[in-house]
């Protein structure tokens, strides 16, 4: 059975990613963690401490988690009737990154998805704060997923890359299994400055090629481009439904996180954007 963690704070935003899930895995046996951290905004020393006038505070809010959470519960039943889900509402003090960390080593969880968490342009995709955290920080896949984007049954995948990651199928399995379950095609595009791949890149794209045998897949070189305009370009030309990318360290990712410029490129992404940790070889 997979299990998901669906973060909530309850918002709209975060109701859209989790009715996103549900359509993305109706056919697949699911056990979804409905996770809601609370830390109380008068959250300080004294309160760690049990100051007198505040104990039992935390049972309040607790109290006031859980309730959200059965409520949200009964609405999850009552629009998607599914007896291959189950749902594991879990309500934590906490802050939401590290929640999601312990819970992803203790449950053995698959995958997490979330919305964006503030993404303010209809064709942009300024990634939250919280959304981002939670990338660098998780040992599986995170998918977030836009403000107001209506499921759509992902038939086109794009997945850039570099060929400077060593593919392990374990890595790849989620990507994988939803190209298989939705008969989609994956679009692996290698943007790059023009010049030519490696010995050990090109072992790379072989060894990425053997793994994608069994699912529709096809290569594209994008030459003498910026990554963003690659994936920007690549959009225009052809309809794509999800975006998968593997968080390489040293490379577009991590700079896209952290640095400010690129919000002023734009990096023009509508559709879910599920990123991969990279696995670190033992």
């Amino acid at each position: 059975m997979k299990r998901i963690i669906l973060p909530t704070d309850f918002s709209e935003n975060a109701y859209n990613a989790i009715k996103y899930t549900l359509e993305l895995y109706k056919d697949t046996e699911c056990a979804f963690y409905l996770l809601n951290t609370y830390t109380p905004a008068i959250y300080q020393a004294e309160y760690v401490l049990h100051r007198p006038g505040q104990i039992g505070l935390g049972d309040i809010y607790l109290e006031k988690s859980l309730s959200q959470l059965n409520k949200l519960l009964v609405t999850i039943e009552k629009e998607f009737k599914n007896s291959k889900h189950i749902f594991i509402p879990h309500s934590c003090f906490n802050l939401l990154v590290d929640e999601i960390s312990k819970t992803i080593k203790k449950e053995n969880i698959d995958l997490v998805v979330m919305g964006t968490q503030g993404a303010t342009g209809a064709k942009e995709i300024f990634l939250g704060s919280q959304t981002v955290h939670v990338i660098r920080k998780a040992t599986c896949p995170v998918m977030a997923i836009p403000s107001n984007f209506e499921y759509e049954p992902p038939k086109e995948i794009m997945f850039p890359t570099d060929f400077e990651v060593d593919y392990q199928k374990k890595q790849l399995q989620e990507l994988l299994e939803i190209a298989k379950n939705h008969k989609a095609t994956i679009q692996v595009i290698h943007v790059s400055k023009g010049y030519g791949l490696e010995h050990h890149q090109l072992d790379n794209k072989r060894n990425l090629f053997s793994l994608l045998k069994s699912t529709t897949h096809m290569f594209h070189d994008m030459p003498n481009q910026g990554v963003i305009d690659g994936i920007n370009n690549f959009q225009t030309d052809k309809k794509m439904d999800m975006l998968v990318m593997i968080q390489n360290k040293h490379t577009f990712l991590e700079r896209l996180f952290i640095e400010p410029v690129i919000k002023k490129i734009g990096f023009h992404v509508s559709i879910p954007f599920m990123v991969i940790p990279h696995l670190q070889k033992k």
